[in-house]
């Protein structure tokens, strides 16, 4: 429950925070990573139902935000979220392979989508928010992948 709870406020708190200060663009981008790796923790709790979560953060988004940084934010990870369902739903890879793939898809799309709907598509910021997410969800692969192997390993 800690996870979903995080991940519905981050989404919140970065919406809110590109609009009240959007020179500061940089910064918030890197925060993106955070809501991608809570985003599959809850994934990884709650499976499907985090479509439940997206919205709920959505709706608040929606209201606390600017409604163009809302729906940039809506559009963005409504689409990272079908590729996230296509690759849980389709592959039978384990559990932390299909975090991974699910967020080299996904991620490009959501950093260029969101920040080209906002006007802020720089290079610092698209090279900020990529690293951070890429980061945030290999350290989450590396954990489960080392998780894995040691209970292979203590069968």
């Amino acid at each position: 429950m800690p996870f979903l709870i995080a991940y519905i406020a981050s989404v919140v708190l970065i919406n809110y925070a590109f609009s009240a200060a959007p020179h500061l663009d940089v910064l918030w981008s890197a925060w993106g990573g955070l809501v991608f790796i809570l985003r599959d923790m809850v994934q990884t709790r709650f499976g499907h139902g985090t479509i439940l979560a997206m919205l709920a953060a959505l709706v608040l988004s929606y209201i606390t935000s600017d409604p163009a940084i809302a729906l940039a934010s809506a559009t963005a990870f409504g689409l990272s979220e079908l590729i996230d369902w296509l690759v849980f739903s389709i592959t039978k890879r384990p559990l932390h392979d299909r975090l991974w793939l699910s967020s080299a898809l996904s991620i490009p799309l959501d950093t260029f989508i969101f920040f080209g709907m906002i006007g802020a598509l720089t290079p610092a910021v698209a090279g900020t928010a990529l690293a951070s997410k890429f980061a945030g969800v290999s350290v989450v692969w590396m954990a489960m992948h080392w998780r894995a192997r040691k209970n292979v390993a203590s069968r």
